[in-house]
């Protein structure tokens, strides 16, 4: 039974990684190792709750309101905002993209935590409105506010046309 359940919980942690990994990179701007340790620390907390985990609808999303949550709790911690001033930036991607990608990243670094966290939700998790507001324990009044005031200020980051950026 035991050896069951820790084959099932392999089987989604696979499953699931690679898009919580992209998920934690837009909501940490970029900070791919933030990002990694995001996923870790999710994946370890649905791990410990796996058991009970047949009483959750969703799995996929629940790991997705995890690491939001794990997210936002790291930006309230006063060590968030530290940088390392001696790595080495990683290599870049290759793909003609690379511009767009890393205007974006730029661009989403620059929203409050919160802000960056709904535009994820909103826009690359394609969530709802509530269902936003559910992970982030918001009305979705708030949540409608929130979006519109982020994307606010990435059309004043990025300017209206966002065409020079995308590859003919």
């Amino acid at each position: 039974m035991r050896q069951a359940r820790a084959d099932e919980y392999a089987e989604f942690a696979v499953a699931r990684a690679g898009h919580l990994y992209r998920s934690a990179c837009l909501l940490t701007a970029g900070d791919t190792h933030l990002a990694e340790d995001l996923v870790q620390e999710t994946l370890g907390r649905i791990y410990v709750r796996w058991g009970r985990m047949s009483r959750v609808g969703n799995p996929a999303g629940y790991a997705q309101t995890v690491l939001t949550r794990a997210f936002l709790a790291h930006q309230r911690r006063r060590s968030s905002t530290e940088r390392a001033t001696d790595a080495l930036p990683d290599r870049a991607a290759e793909g003609s993209d690379l511009s767009l990608r890393l205007t974006l990243l730029q661009a989403l670094a620059r929203l409050p935590a919160k802000d960056r966290a709904v535009v994820v939700l909103r826009y690359w998790e394609d969530r709802s409105v509530e269902e936003t507001a559910e992970v982030l324990n918001a009305s979705s009044a708030a949540v409608r506010t929130r979006c519109s005031r982020a994307l606010g200020r990435l059309r004043e980051l990025l300017g209206e046309d966002l065409g020079e950026y995308v590859a003919s």
